[in-house]
C-alpha cells in the first residue's frame, strides 16, 4: 500500500501512450476499448486535458477527454475536438489492474475535476461543464465527485447501455455557487471513520449474535460495513439483508490469495453463509461493482466496497435480483 504522497499527477506524454493502451485494454473489454490510434489523436489535441496517475515514475492510471460546443454527448460530439469549447468529454478514466483498490481511480478523477474547477474559476480556460458516460453500475464512483446523472445515452458503443452524468462547473448539483477551494474534496473524505468495524469471527456465538428474526426469517442485527479499518463505509444497514445459507462461489481467480482482510471462502460447491440482498442494488448505501466475469458459465459481478474499493466481499449474476455478501467479508457496526 502506498500514502497520498507517492501518487503523482501530470499530463501523459506521447511516450507514455503505449503504457497507457495496455492499462485501457486491460480494463475495458474489446468493443470498448480505444485504439492506440485514437489515444495519439486525444493526446495531440487535447494534450492537457490527457491526465495520469503516477507511482514510481510508471503510468498506474489515466483520465482522457476532447471539448466539444455541445452541452450533451452524442456520437458526434465524441468523436472530435473543438478548441476552446465549453463541455470537457471524457473519454475514459481507467486504472491498471495491479494498483485497483488502492483508490487510485478516486484521487485520479478529484485531482482532474479541481483542476478543471480552477481553470473555470480563474477563467484560463473556457469549459463550463464535464460530461461522461458510464455504465450504471460505476454510478456512486461518479457521484462521490460531484457528478449528477442524467439519464441514458443516445451513444451506442458495446454490447452494453450508457448512461450520461454531468458536472456543471463552478455550480454546486443544486445549482448555488460552489463552496472556497477545498470544501467539496473535505466533504467527499470518508465520514465513517469512526465506526468501529468488527469482524464475523469475533462474534463467538456466531450468527446468532448478529442476526435476529423478522417474518420467520434471520436478517442482519448490525450496519454491515467496508472491513477495512481505515475506511469504515457502511455498505448495507441494519435489516436488510437475510442470513442464507448456499453454495460456495469462487471469488477469487484460481491460485490467487484474497486480500488478507478477506477470509476465503469454501471451495465450492461446499456451502457457505451468505447475507442476501433483494431486490435491487438500490438497498445498498455504498457499493461497487466490477464488469462481468465468467464463472461456472454464466456471467457474474463481483462486489466490492465503494469508497475503497476492497473486494470481492460478494457477488451477483449480471442482470440479477439477488446480491450475496459473504458474512465473513463484511465488517459489523456493533
Amino acid at each position: 500500500m502506498f500514502s497520498d504522497g507517492d501518487l503523482a499527477f501530470a499530463n501523459v506524454p506521447a511516450k507514455d501512450l503505449g503504457q497507457a493502451i495496455e492499462i485501457e485494454r486491460a480494463g475495458f473489454p474489446p468493443d470498448e476499448a480505444a485504439t492506440l490510434e485514437a489515444f495519439q489523436l486525444r493526446q495531440s489535441l487535447a494534450s492537457d486535458l490527457f491526465l495520469g496517475a503516477y507511482l514510481d515514475n510508471q503510468l498506474v492510471g489515466y483520465v482522457c477527454s476532447t471539448l466539444s460546443p455541445d452541452t450533451s454527448l452524442t456520437h458526434e460530439s465524441m468523436s472530435k475536438h473543438v478548441p476552446n469549447s465549453s463541455s470537457v468529454c471524457i473519454h475514459s478514466v481507467c486504472v491498471s489492474s495491479s494498483h485497483r483498490g488502492r483508490n487510485v481511480g478516486l484521487k485520479l478523477l478529484r485531482e482532474y475535476v479541481a483542476r478543471l474547477e480552477t481553470a473555470h474559476r480563474e477563467k484560463t480556460a473556457p469549459y463550463e461543464r464535464i460530461l461522461l458516460i458510464t455504465h450504471d453500475n460505476l454510478r456512486p464512483f461518479y457521484e462521490k465527485t460531484g457528478f449528477e446523472w442524467v439519464g441514458p445515452s443516445a451513444v451506442v458503443h458495446g454490447a452494453q447501455p450508457w448512461y450520461e452524468m454531468r458536472r456543471i462547473l463552478g455550480l454546486s448539483l443544486d445549482g448555488v455557487q460552489s463552496p472556497p477551494q477545498g470544501v467539496f474534496e473535505a466533504l467527499q473524505r470518508p465520514s465513517n471513520l469512526n465506526l468501529v468495524s468488527r469482524s464475523f469471527a469475533s462474534f463467538l456465538g456466531g450468527i446468532a449474535e448478529v442476526s435476529f428474526s423478522e417474518s420467520s426469517a434471520l436478517v442482519n442485527k448490525f450496519d454491515l460495513l467496508c472491513p477495512r479499518s481505515s475506511c469504515g463505509s457502511v455498505i448495507l444497514k441494519r435489516g436488510v439483508a437475510k442470513y442464507t445459507e448456499a453454495p460456495s462461489v469462487q471469488l477469487e481467480p484460481p491460485n490467487n490469495p484474497s486480500n488478507p482482510l478477506l477470509p476465503a471462502l469454501p471451495q465450492p460447491p461446499a456451502a457457505t453463509q451468505w447475507w442476501l440482498v433483494t431486490p435491487s442494488a438500490m438497498e445498498f448505501e455504498n457499493i461497487g461493482f466490477s464488469r462481468a466475469v465468467e464463472s461456472l458459465g454464466e456471467k457474474m459481478k463481483l462486489l466490492a466496497c465503494a469508497e475503497c474499493d476492497l473486494g470481492p466481499v460478494g457477488w451477483c449474476k449480471e442482470g440479477g435480483t439477488e446480491f450475496w455478501l459473504g458474512c465473513s467479508r463484511v465488517g459489523y457496526r456493533a
